[in-house]
């Protein structure tokens, strides 16, 4: 069996805010016979079981919403004592959540650290630049509770992430949103293009174009590049999956690959999905309690659904930056007066990024090889790292994507 991560949203759509932006909040209508969304015991255990017995290396959970977070403590201790339960000896498991950090108890955050859950935290950048998406139920700012929420996180020592939307709020501020997070003292940093299209597929008010998208990752780029590189200070997970391509020809992040069955959704009830843009009756690919995942690998919903990345625009094959685009997410290709829908809008703002560094990181990566290279012939232990930690070898980049792979 090949092998996949999984995705669990078990609040499903829930959360305890309203960002203005939000693509998952509409999937609450897909189960508008349940007010309330929680995973079950049952369905957790189930989940677990099954997952554990596919014989992986190593299993990865990424706990996502919706605001897991809704769930309570309780429910991420019974995860991972059916985790201990299921698992077999020495099973590597990799548990990470994605919370918007309102929530974070000491309680919460004491659990997260006993286990090495990693945690990613939606942060969009300064009060004033946070606020204008990212507001509570009732509409209220949530800029400082989100900060209560990683200050206790830090106090726990958890390691978290921050995970940065970029929208029409901040795409023209990034060089303020880096330094703004690094002098908060956050160190690793996400980008995400917000790219949301109405019923007539055209980009809604909050959306970015691909030129803005282009200029933003520049603009960051030129922050991080090339003194943050040697301090070690700051990782950017969008370089980091570049380099690791470039370097080992992996793919960390899905939309780096040719092919979308790299994992699975899993929905409150059990419902499995191939990816959490594409939660749509028609790709329900099963159920949990009664499908197995050998069956919903071989589905034939499923391969069709993975085989559709690398249908990309003739363009796309033509083009000297495929290796690292791959087409781009397939949801970014579905932009309203393209005939073909396989050309992604953000092409002509990734062509712009990568022609600004394309050099530079070809330059970094043959550097990077030669530390390695030289400080595996010095040292036959690495030192214990944490998975944010910056590698032994003087790469630049974390342990986990460098000599802890």
């Amino acid at each position: 069996m090949r092998p996949f991560s999984l995705l669990v949203k078990p609040t499903s759509a829930d959360c305890n805010l309203a960002c203005e932006y939000c693509f998952y909040l509409p999937k609450k209508n897909l189960y508008p016979e349940t007010k309330q969304h929680r995973m079950s015991d049952s369905v957790l255990e189930r989940l677990i079981n099954t997952y554990m017995k596919t014989r992986q290396d190593s299993y990865s959970i990424c706990w996502q919403g919706g605001e897991p977070a809704l769930m309570g403590i309780g429910f991420f201790s019974k995860a991972v004592e059916f985790q201990k339960k299921y698992g077999s000896a020495g099973a590597r498991i990799s548990n990470s959540v994605q919370t918007n950090a309102t929530l974070i108890t000491d309680k919460m955050a004491a659990l997260f650290s006993r286990y090495s859950f990693l945690v990613g935290c939606s942060l969009d950048g300064p009060e004033e630049i946070h606020n204008l998406y990212r507001r509570t139920l009732k509409g209220n700012a949530t800029h400082q509770d989100v900060l209560k929420g990683i200050k206790i996180l830090k106090r726990n020592n958890v390691e978290f992430n921050i995970l940065t939307l970029v929208s029409k709020a901040n795409v023209d501020h990034a060089q303020q949103i880096y330094h703004y997070l690094k002098n908060m003292g956050f160190y690793y940093h996400q980008y995400i293009p917000c790219i949301e299209f109405d019923e007539n597929k055209n980009l809604l008010p909050f959306a970015i174009t691909g030129e803005q998208w282009g200029n933003f990752l520049c603009d960051i780029f030129d922050a991080w590049y090339p003194k943050e590189i040697y301090s070690t200070s700051v990782s950017v997970r969008n370089f980091e999956s570049i380099l690791s391509k470039k370097i080992e020809g992996t793919n960390n992040i899905c939309t780096m690959g040719d092919n979308c069955c790299q994992y699975f959704v899993v929905e409150y009830n059990g419902d499995i999905y191939p990816c959490d843009f594409f939660v749509e009756k028609p790709l329900k690919l099963g159920n949990i309690m009664e499908t197995s995942w050998e069956e919903m690998l071989d589905s034939p919903v499923y391969r069709r659904f993975g085989a559709q990345k690398k249908l990309w625009n003739e363009k796309c094959t033509l083009c000297d930056h495929l290796e690292l685009c791959s087409g781009d997410c397939l949801k970014n290709r579905m932009v309203a007066g393209n005939p073909s829908q396989n050309l992604s809008c953000l092409c002509p703002g990734l062509k712009s990024f990568f022609n600004h560094t394309q050099n530079k990181f070809d330059v970094l990566s043959e550097k990077i090889q030669k530390e390695r290279q030289k400080n595996h012939k010095m040292i036959d232990k690495p030192p214990k790292s944490g998975r944010n930690d910056p590698c032994f070898c003087g790469s630049g980049i974390k342990f986990k994507k460098c000599c802890g792979k």
